[in-house]
């Protein structure tokens, strides 16, 4: 898996909003940063705007995903800016929260970062508990939903259920929600249509009970 698939442009900034579950005005206000109360704020997550109409990268996907776990809460663009800009230098990398490394081996250069940053401990990724270093809530969350290769995200389960298979994948239809190479759109919609689960299970040469994930998710995601 090459770095450079964290650069890959996937979504447009609606599309990726709708997949993360975000209005596309956070998701914006995330990558192109903006006004509030008369102040400007730069972006969390890009270095600089690129404009409204720029794609959104894999990593800027995947970074926007770990911030979507504090959804129910405002995001503190300064302290949040400061901690990731801190954490890209320290990493040298460009989308230091979809790498692996932080989160295992470098614990210790986040609680370091979080405390240079003056980061609300609601926002932190590492907390510590018994003077040990352990991933918060959040951060174990987004951990859980990544699968990693060569120690950066290649996979993303959108779905909250654990147990479901529904993945977005870069180099799987466009890095659309699927269920064994099938799109999970495409499975509802043959359901909507009026076909059964079974029916549904034979014409793609899938499991049924991947066919209930997939409406399991689109339910889910629909509703959301």
């Amino acid at each position: 898996m090459s770095v450079t698939v964290l650069d890959r442009e996937m979504y447009t900034e609606a599309a990726a909003a709708r997949l993360l579950g975000l209005a596309q005005s956070t998701l914006n206000y995330w990558l192109e940063g903006g006004v509030r109360r008369g102040k400007q704020y730069r972006p969390v997550i890009r270095i600089e705007p690129r404009g409204e109409r720029a794609a959104v990268t894999w990593g800027e996907f995947l970074e926007a995903a770990l911030l979507r776990e504090y959804r129910r809460r405002s995001v503190p663009m300064l302290e949040l800016r400061s901690f990731i800009d801190k954490v890209r230098r320290d990493f040298g990398v460009p989308y230091p929260l979809a790498h692996h490394r932080p989160y295992v081996g470098g614990k210790k250069l986040l609680v370091e970062a979080q405390n240079e940053s003056g980061l609300d401990a609601d926002f932190c990724l590492i907390a510590l508990v018994r003077d040990q270093p352990v991933l918060t809530a959040a951060a174990d969350s987004f951990v859980q939903r990544v699968t990693w290769a060569d120690d950066i995200a290649s996979v993303y389960r959108p779905h909250d259920d654990r147990q479901s298979p529904v993945r977005i994948d870069p180099a799987v239809r466009f890095g659309l929600p699927a269920v064994g190479g099938i799109r999970t759109e495409v499975v509802w919609e043959h359901s909507e249509a009026g076909e059964t689960d079974e029916d549904i299970a034979d014409e793609f040469g899938m499991p049924v009970e991947s066919v209930r994930w997939a409406l399991a998710y689109e339910t889910s995601a629909r509703a959301a």
